[in-house]
């Protein structure tokens, strides 16, 4: 089992920035790849980034840029550098983690944090 804790989401003006963190405890092996969702009300969820124990990296093109997700193994936590918000950036934002990329990628991980909440104003 792998437990995952977000934090970092906040309330900032259009071309600011937030970092998100997600803290990972429990089976944290390397082998999992870790990553970040986001959901904006009344639309579906929705891949941000992924990253893997050494150099595996993943964005969705909307965010290519502007987002840096990060990942510090001997915290067993990833972070979500979120640079030149924009409105439309505003959702709760979740943390995955799976032993598969594609499952993290497609949004079918095995294990999801509770979210945070990232507003950004005009």
């Amino acid at each position: 089992q792998v437990q995952l804790v977000e934090s970092g989401g906040g309330l900032v003006q259009a071309g600011g920035s937030l970092r998100l963190s997600c803290a990972a405890s429990g089976r944290t092996e390397r082998t999992y790849i870790m990553g970040w969702f986001r959901q904006a009300p009344g639309k579906e969820r929705e891949f941000v980034a992924a990253r893997g124990w050494y150099s595996y990296t993943n964005y969705a093109d909307s965010i290519k840029g502007r987002f840096t997700i990060s990942r510090d193994n001997a915290k067993n936590t990833v972070y979500l550098q979120m640079n030149s918000l924009k409105p439309e950036d505003t959702a709760v934002y979740y943390c995955a983690a799976d032993t598969s990329a594609r499952a993290v990628v497609a949004g079918t991980a095995n294990y999801w944090g509770q979210g945070t909440q990232v507003t950004v104003s005009s």
